[in-house]
């Protein structure tokens, strides 16, 4: 069927660099960009010497990337141009915005590059939307409720804290604490708690916390122990712990700690062994109100340290989305 207008060209046309002809040599590199080229046959190329065009296989010949004269050539020969016609079903390389979906292969996307962490919030995938391709953030659809691992603090020599001073913002609504293998230096003594309005510049353990404490299995009844204050100098998380290995497990929930019109509540549980030994189980929950009985400022570090002595443990802080 003939074409109205001009015919498609078809093939992947390109022109050689430049060949300086040396006298007394046949053989010439043929080269694009400075990168050896080899054309499909003799036939596939447009070969000009002093502004003839020469006749394929009966002038030269190629093998590979050369290109070899039937003659040698001799000073004040030029070569013109070369110019390779390409494969006949050789399209090339496309022009930029030339290429439709329609012809993809469905297997476009290799998966050649791995990717060894959770994605950015940014990071983009492809989905089918009704058989369009389209791409969405991953920040869309991955979902709420994670635990997001912000902090890990390790104690593994006696320290008098340990301290959250980092992360502790507005990113998340509600933060945690995990709290395990805690040991005291010393036995029979409190686990407690302290916070920061300046990022661990500053603890606030004068007054100003109010905080229930109710526990169970100090005693060979396993009575409960309540215990409460509305002025105290530190909360109370765990209450004479004894200082064996893998001794205190703790989790530690900080709502809305960027807020300052009102309260930022913390609560939780926990279970140690006293020196009895028995196994005791713990729930607190507390509130720094400071000195004027209403919040300030927000709460921007978390503090846990014996009531006496030093410490050892693991703290992870999670961001909970």
């Amino acid at each position: 069927m003939a074409y109205i207008g001009k015919q498609p060209i078809v093939g992947n046309f390109q022109k050689c660099d430049a060949i300086t002809v040396v006298n007394g040599q046949a053989a010439y590199t043929l080269q694009v960009s400075s990168s050896n080229v080899s054309p499909e046959s003799a036939n596939h190329m447009l070969v000009s010497l002093n502004g003839v065009l020469q006749a394929p296989i009966t002038s030269f010949s190629i093998a590979g990337s050369t290109l070899t004269f039937v003659s040698n050539l001799a000073t004040g020969d030029v070569i013109d141009f070369v110019i390779l016609l390409g494969n006949a079903l050789d399209l090339g390389t496309p022009s930029d915005g030339t290429v439709t979906n329609a012809k993809l292969a469905q297997d476009i996307i290799s998966g050649e590059t791995a990717l060894a962490s959770e994605p950015a919030d940014t990071d983009e995938f492809l989905v089918s939307d009704a058989g369009t391709l389209k791409r969405i953030d991953y920040s869309l659809i991955k979902g709420g409720g994670a635990w997001n691992l912000l902090t890990t603090n390790t104690v593994s020599s006696a320290a008098a804290a340990m301290d959250f001073t980092s992360s502790i913002d507005s990113t998340y609504r509600t933060y945690a604490i995990i709290l395990s293998d805690m040991v005291p230096a010393t036995d029979d003594v409190n686990l407690n708690l302290q916070v920061s309005q300046d990022a661990g510049s500053n603890w606030l353990g004068s007054s100003g916390y109010r905080y229930r404490y109710i526990s169970v299995g100090r005693d060979s009844d396993n009575n409960i122990k309540s215990l409460n204050s509305d002025d105290a100098e530190s909360c109370k998380l765990m209450s004479e712990t004894h200082n064996t290995a893998d001794n205190a497990a703790c989790t530690i929930f900080i709502d809305h700690p960027s807020g300052t019109d009102r309260e930022t509540l913390i609560y939780g549980h926990g279970c140690h062994w006293t020196n009895a030994p028995r196994l005791c189980v713990s729930n607190f929950a507390l509130v720094y109100k400071g000195t004027s009985g209403t919040p300030t400022a927000a709460i921007t570090g978390i503090r846990i340290l014996m009531s006496s002595g030093n410490l050892t443990g693991v703290g992870k802080l999670y961001g909970i989305s």
